[in-house]
């Protein structure tokens, strides 16, 4: 795995992996690191042409499951992700601008996600995590985390909790006992959602409850259950 990857070249590659099927994440990376050199950063990736891909696949790496056939408008379809266009319904989400202390009573949320801002993935097997700051009046996405890195980790579910150690809560569709247990050592509260979700629509519902907070999110707050009531007066009278 190459080291010095970024996280949205990470990302592009393994939504391009995913619309050519059978090819397998680590041999994309190993084949396209050994046609583009190294780094793999976003602009080398936008180089890249749908002959260069095809040639990628025909090429040594047929034994990493890199194979010849693929239709040509997928492989257009692989190309556009790799330079970053939106297409096939997995747009890249425009991030929002932040500074820290610019939202009053936020905390920061995880989103297990495997194309544009859905809530619709396994915490071990999702390609994403989408992260949000939200108040009771605001919701921005901060970051997109591919866990692609994490994967080739020795132990890839604390990886994948360490790619979201800054957040209060996590929600997921699902997950197993272990790996929720990494979580919250990590320091993140897990919540399972069993239908996959708009993340706005499920971050909606949260923010109804921020400003009196129920026991195990002024938990993870760090605040007592009444001590936005004041916050929440103000707000009212704004």
């Amino acid at each position: 795995m190459p080291q010095s990857m970024t996280r949205e070249a990470a990302l592009r590659i393994g939504l391009a992996a995913k619309e050519l099927d059978d090819v397998s994440v680590s041999g994309l990376v190993q084949a396209l690191a050994a046609k583009l050199g190294l780094p793999l950063t976003e602009t080398r990736l936008s180089g890249l042409s749908v002959t260069d891909l095809r040639e990628i696949l025909a090429g040594d790496h047929a034994e990493e499951n890199c194979h010849v056939g693929v239709e040509p408008e997928r492989l257009k379809r692989a190309v556009r992700l790799l330079w970053g266009d939106t297409v096939v319904g997995s747009a890249l989400p425009l991030l929002d601008a932040y500074t820290e202390g610019d939202m009053p009573a936020s905390i920061r949320v995880a989103c297990a996600s495997n194309q544009a801002e859905m809530l619709d993935g396994h915490f071990g097997s999702c390609e994403q995590f989408l992260i949000y700051q939200v108040s009771p009046s605001e919701i921005r996405l901060l970051d997109r985390r591919s866990t692609l890195e994490a994967d080739y980790a020795e132990d890839r579910n604390a990886s994948r909790a360490q790619l979201i150690s800054d957040c209060q809560v996590l929600y997921v569709q699902s997950m197993g006992g272990p790996a929720a247990a990494k979580v919250v050592r990590a320091g993140v509260h897990p919540v399972k959602i069993l239908k996959p979700a708009q993340s706005r629509e499920i971050l909606r519902r949260l923010q109804t409850t921020l400003l009196r907070p129920p026991p195990w999110l002024a938990k993870v707050m760090g605040v007592k259950a009444e001590s936005l009531e004041k916050f929440a007066e103000s707000l009212e009278e704004g």
